[in-house]
């Protein structure tokens, strides 16, 4: 009787501490407040454009498969198709090397809202820490321009939509800092608007 009374007061802690642990908050969870977006990507599209579509992008370095030769260009990852198979030629994907970035330059000033990654369909590990960073600085590639999200995880082939509050700026950088890995993503969506221009 012992056993089992002692069997049932685990159990219903054990229970307890599972429902405790789904119901932290964001603010327990600093990292998610200003990262992960909870906005449906289809309003997000009605009411801000995809200003990514219309860049000019550049990355640290392009990988060459031995077989398939240079799949992953910068320009993949805002040609507007989200396919996450490297080899249809829609991902971009760097070297392996120290602090790989990809950059995508808008041409002009614009007020960023949301910015919605799509990672490759395999390794979707290797972009965990990456940081995206907007602003107007081209100082060590645009690596040092204010972040507007972490990337903590992110799984193979998964699409992830992260708040950047109104960041105004003309350059949106995805690099991970202080890691030799190779950077691949197979989109890059970036939703904003026209703001006044700033003198730099």
């Amino acid at each position: 009787m012992k056993l089992l009374l002692l069997v049932v007061l685990v159990w219903t802690a054990s229970d307890e501490a599972s429902a405790d642990a789904e119901n932290v908050t964001d603010i327990e969870k600093p990292d998610l407040i200003m990262k992960k977006a909870d906005v449906d990507s289809s309003s997000i599209q009605e009411k801000y454009k995809n200003l990514a579509l219309h860049g000019r992008p550049t990355m640290s370095s392009i990988h060459k498969d031995s077989d398939w030769g240079y799949l992953g260009m910068a320009v993949n990852g805002i040609d507007g198709n989200p396919d996450t198979d490297l080899y249809h030629g829609s991902c971009f994907h760097t070297n392996k090397e120290m602090s790989p970035w990809w950059r995508v330059d808008l041409l002009e000033s614009y007020t960023i809202h949301y910015i919605t990654v799509t990672n490759r369909d395999a390794y979707g590990s290797r972009i965990n820490g990456a940081e995206i960073l907007v602003g107007y600085s081209l100082t060590n590639n645009g690596n040092s321009n204010p972040r507007c999200a972490l990337v903590t995880s992110l799984p193979d082939g998964a699409t992830q939509t992260y708040e950047c509050g109104a960041m105004v700026g003309r350059y949106v950088n995805i690099v991970l800092a202080g890691q030799t890995e190779v950077l691949h993503l197979c989109e890059v969506q970036i939703f904003g608007e026209q703001s006044p221009e700033v003198k730099i």
